[in-house]
């Protein structure tokens, strides 16, 4: 039976979809972009503030699922510019302990909102 995740504590979901969705004690997320749940702005001043917006958003959907990112296994990460890899990399490692979910990194050429960088991901308790 799947169960719906959902928190005041990230952006709303801009389309028909959900933050995420629990099967059994699987957690499936929605892709995370940097819209501060707060002020429902983007935050794009910088590529590690918004890399970090977007690892909160995803914090707080995990955390709604009774998880963190201990309990990630898979993330998909996908950026508009792969010249911004190494600071989206450093910023996105700091939330994990050494151990580290498997995980992509694809450049794509066009995000929603325009944004430069998107991350899902699949996490079990």
């Amino acid at each position: 039976m799947k169960k719906i995740i959902n928190t005041s504590n990230a952006p709303a979901p801009i389309g028909p979809y959900n933050q995420a969705i629990k099967v059994g004690n699987t957690l499936y997320t929605s892709g995370q972009i940097a819209i501060n749940p707060s002020s429902n702005e983007l935050v794009m001043d910088t590529i590690e503030n918004e890399t970090k917006m977007v690892m909160e958003n995803l914090k707080a959907v995990l955390n709604a699922a009774d998880m963190d990112f201990s309990n990630v296994i898979k993330c998909s990460i996908f950026i508009s510019d792969m010249n911004n890899f190494g600071k989206i990399n450093e910023v996105y490692g700091s939330y994990f302990s050494s151990d580290f979910p498997a995980r992509e990194t694809v450049e794509v050429a066009c995000l929603p909102k325009n944004v430069n960088v998107e991350i899902s991901a699949i996490a079990i308790d």
